[in-house]
């Protein structure tokens, strides 16, 4: 690239959000490869100013004017981004040629980014992303370090070299057809040495780090899109830059608007935390975000990513709708049973820890006292999830170099169990048996099991895309949709009066379920709510006869720990100490020594500030 254009010059003396939107929205709709460097660099400037330690003190109430921010000029633009430019192009030749990239290109670009850091710094500290940050202080975090490579390709005409993108690290894809992958940076501590190397090769293209081969690959509006996701807000622990947090709030619904977020579900996820803070009128309510960013995961990528989920399972706590969470928590747990742990995956590994050990232990102390006393402890359902939640955990520690399981994951989990009574728990149909299972499957159709894939974790995948959160959408019935969504929820849900006698509102009380006008608007077919499990298509006297065996919960336990657990788990009194001894039971794996990984940090972690 040349040098910045006029028509972006344009835009400056930049004084308001206004005006970065419009530099963001004339890039995204009139140029065809937008200038990643010079976006980046923007951004940067602005968060980095108004998060600084000299500004924290200012930051912790809302402007008198929302909408401004500190002036920023081109000139000052204008000497980082050419400081960027001259720097690779005094490194690697420009592409004279419209030749692809080469791994040996990607890795030399790579070196030159990484050679150039500073050393003496904690490189997962936050506001190290952005090119400015590269530009004025040479610190990149890892993510960063994958997108200045990204951005350098470009400036030296490389418009093959992409970004891709797992929920705790980044790497580059290259090539003619795009299907060249190389590691450009590191994760943990002492893997420089990886840069250049393909994804996805040995024991860990297993671990949740590569996510079965399943990132998010960018295009160039993408990449726009992850500049934007990384954007961190934070001032510290508790508080956030308000201007910042608007700005990245306002630049992620012109990507969305704009259909850039459609295949990258942990942005619409960080959509979602940002409106639930501040809603934003007339846009899509955060909760409909976290159910968009779920179905971009199953829809682009085969139900490999875990985010999601726990970003539905953070919204509900926090909003103490519990039982929805015991759900999202599950289907996260579902997922993550796919994968074999590592060290590499220490982010997610400490997000399950969290949610075992604190989010569920204060959701049942809440719901063991007070006026809403035992409110979700009497439903087989929530026992039923809780069980396939820490199944996941287990068949995730199988085949794995390394335990997950040990006595402080034990001790919650039992002080939990010990909260169901006996009538309850043994309310919930628990398969283990092969042939049960399979005679479930058959009677029900494929996709029957309470869990949210199919699992053939000796494949390394998933088959099935669908779980409680979305039955199947294949049907063998004559009616429309929505007489049939409606038809399936009489059996689980109380009828609202109010849309009986007015045909108005939500059929069902809680509100989960479209109006009535909407449902025959829209002609598709509408999930009943998360506890649906029912599979379309069986004939009514069938139902009939197993409606009561239909009523059970039902859950598939596949990991070996949990399936022997299965007498104790029923028994009318616990036996918190046998179940202990078996949970934190060594597991049948040889225990590598690998030194621990610091994690990537691609997304800011607003739970971990609360």
């Amino acid at each position: 690239m040349a040098g910045i254009r006029d028509v972006d010059k344009a835009f400056f003396p930049i004084k308001s959000i206004n005006t970065v939107i419009d530099l963001f929205r004339n890039q995204l709709e009139n140029v065809r490869e937008p200038d990643l460097a010079l976006l980046s660099i923007v951004t940067g400037v602005i968060e980095n100013s108004l998060t600084s330690r000299s500004n924290a003190a200012l930051q912790v109430c809302e402007p008198v004017e929302p909408n401004s921010l500190p002036v920023l000029e081109i000139e000052t633009v204008e000497i980082f981004y050419n400081k960027f430019r001259n720097i690779m192009l005094n490194a690697v030749e420009p592409n004279k040629s419209n030749s692809f990239a080469t791994r040996e290109l990607v890795k030399k670009v790579s070196d030159v980014i990484w050679n150039s850091l500073t050393r003496s710094y904690y490189k997962d500290r936050a506001h190290l992303q952005s090119l400015y940050s590269y530009l004025s202080g040479s610190k990149l975090d890892c993510f960063g370090v994958a997108f200045a490579v990204v951005a350098g390709c470009q400036t030296l005409g490389y418009n093959d070299v992409h970004l891709a993108l797992s929920e705790d690290h980044a790497w580059v894809v290259f090539g003619e057809n795009g299907t060249d992958t190389a590691e450009v940076t590191w994760h943990g501590k002492g893997n420089e040495d990886k840069r250049g190397q393909e994804i996805g090769k040995g024991v860990s293209a297993r671990s949740w780090l590569y996510v079965n081969n399943k990132p998010v690959v960018c295009s160039r509006h993408m990449e726009v899109a992850a500049l934007v996701s990384a954007i961190n807000p934070s001032l510290n622990s508790t508080h956030d830059a308000y201007e910042v947090s608007l700005l990245q709030q306002e630049l992620l619904w012109l990507l969305y608007d704009l259909g850039h977020l459609k295949k990258y579900p942990m942005a619409i996820g960080n959509l979602g935390d940002l409106e639930e803070i501040s809603a934003t009128n007339g846009k899509v309510p955060c909760r409909a975000l976290f159910e968009e960013a779920i179905s971009s995961a199953r829809t682009y990528y085969k139900n490999q990513h875990v985010y999601p989920y726990t970003y539905q399972g953070g919204y509900f706590y926090r909003n103490k709708m519990y039982e929805d969470a015991f759900e999202s928590w599950a289907n996260a747990s579902d997922v993550i049973r796919l994968y074999n742990y590592s060290r590499d995956d220490e982010e997610i590994y400490k997000e399950f820890l969290e949610i075992a050990n604190e989010l569920i232990p204060h959701i049942m102390k809440v719901e063991s006292s007070g006026f809403h006393a035992n409110t979700i402890l009497k439903k087989p359902k929530c026992f039923a999830d809780l069980l396939r939640f820490y199944d996941g955990i287990c068949q995730w520690e199988e085949g794995s170099a390394t335990p997950v399981l040990h006595i402080g994951w034990a001790k919650p989990l039992v002080i939990t169990i010990s909260k169901f009574d006996a009538d309850v728990r043994a309310q919930v149909h628990i398969v283990c048996d092969k042939s049960e299972e399979d005679k479930l499957l058959k009677k029900n159709g494929t996709y029957f099991n309470n869990n949210n894939n199919n699992y053939e974790k000796e494949n390394g995948a998933g088959h099935g895309d669908y779980g409680t959160v979305k039955p199947i959408e294949q049907s063998t019935s004559n009616f429309h949709p929505s007489i049939e969504a409606l038809t399936a929820g009489c059996s689980e849900k109380i009828l609202n009066p109010e849309y009986l006698l007015q045909g108005d509102g939500s059929p069902f009380m809680g509100g989960e379920f479209p109006s009535a006008s909407k449902i025959l608007e829209s002609g598709e077919k509408v999930n009943v709510g998360p506890s649906t499990s029912k599979v379309e298509g069986h004939e009514e006297t069938e139902k009939e006869n197993s409606k009561t065996e239909d009523r059970r919960p039902t859950v598939i336990l596949r990991s070996q720990k949990m399936k022997e657990l299965k007498d104790l788990l029923l028994a009318e009194k616990l036996n918190t100490h046998a179940i202990s001894l078996h949970l934190t039971a060594q597991s049948q794996v040889q225990v590598g020594k690998k030194g621990r990984g610091d994690g990537d940090h691609i997304r800011p972690k607003r739970a971990r500030r609360e």
